[in-house]
This record gives C-alpha cells, sequence and structure tokens, in this order.
C-alpha cells in the first residue's frame, strides 16, 4: 500500500471506531504455545500463522529460534515502526528511510529465581529511532516519532502494568509434538 492508501485506510478506520465504539473493544487473537522439544515452542494464531521460539543453551535450550524476551523486542520495534509510518502516511509525510532499534537491560537473578528482589523481565527498554524525511521540518518528524511510540499497543504494554489473568487447566494440556 502506497501512503495515500494508507491514510485512506486509517481515516475510514477511525470514522468506524468513532461511530461504532461499542464494537471498537474485543479481546484479541489468542497465541497458543507448545513445547515442540526441549524448551522450543511453536506458536499458532487463530488465523494460522506460526513462529518458534527457543531458549539459549545456557539455560537448557537448543538456540535454535529467538527467545520470546528477543519477540518482545523485535514486536516492540516493528510495532513503533508501523505507528510511525502510519503516523507519517496521515501527515503526508515521505519517509525515505525508518530503523527502530529496541534493546532492553535484564538481570538473569530475577528469571532464574536467584534473587527475589530483581523481577524476571526487563529491568529497562531504550527505543532508537533512525529516520530519514526530507519532505519535513525535523520537529515535525519527531513529533511523528513521539505520536508512533506514545500510540504502539506493544510498547503501552511494557510501559502500563496490564492485568494478568491466569486460567489453569490441570491434565488436559496437549501432548508435545516432535522436533519439526
Amino acid at each position: 500500500m502506497g501512503e495515500g492508501d494508507i491514510a485512506r485506510a486509517i481515516a475510514e478506520a477511525r470514522s468506524w471506531v468513532t461511530a461504532n465504539r461499542a464494537e471498537a473493544r474485543y479481546r484479541d487473537g489468542a497465541a497458543s504455545a507448545v513445547i515442540e522439544d526441549g524448551l522450543r515452542a511453536r506458536v499458532t494464531a487463530p488465523d494460522g500463522h506460526e513462529l518458534v521460539t527457543d531458549m539459549t543453551a545456557g539455560v537448557g535450550g537448543g538456540g535454535s529460534a529467538p527467545s520470546p524476551g528477543w519477540l518482545l523486542r523485535a514486536a516492540n520495534a516493528s510495532c513503533i515502526a508501523t505507528l510511525i509510518s502510519m503516523r507519517a502516511a496521515e501527515l503526508g509525510v515521505t519517509l525515505e528511510g525508518l530503523e527502530v532499534v529496541v534493546d532492553s537491560e535484564s538481570d538473569d537473578a530475577g528469571i532464574l529465581d536467584v534473587d527475589a528482589s530483581i523481577p524476571p523481565g526487563p529491568l529497562s527498554m531504550r527505543v532508537a529511532v533512525r529516520v530519514a524525511a526530507a519532505s519535513a521540518p525535523d520537529d515535525e518528524v519527531r513529533e511523528l516519532i513521539v505520536w508512533g511510540v506514545d500510540h504502539c499497543p506493544v510498547c503501552d504494554a511494557v510501559k502500563r502494568a496490564v492485568p494478568v489473568e491466569l486460567k489453569v487447566d490441570l491434565g488436559r494440556a496437549p501432548r508435545t509434538r516432535p522436533s519439526v
């Protein structure tokens, strides 16, 4: 899709959400993870898309795929890049190049339960954006970058405490699948 098509699609979606507020809130498609072998997991979406994760050998994984933590950073980076691109299309700003790099700082003492005072997840996250947009002044480009970060649902989930509901079904888990 070109910038004009993206801008039109966003305008139509915004108009629909405005007119249908009761239908704008919904439960997102589930991600279903099944352990295939060791710590290697295959994650499937309702539409059949799949991805695989694995942990490093240092914690017993095979290192055959990205870790779930890296996928969190990848999701954040790609989501922010997408939101910046969406906003640029809306404002008619042509981006000649865009790169979003997300890294984080972690302490393995948390995930490995070595120190209960250390959280198992990232302690901090950093977003670096490199962009070229000759069609707009720098301050306008900075504003659309900030808008993209502020409206990114993945980044929001990282920044804001999101309630997590745990449901447990003992004895009914699927059998693990053999390695593919």
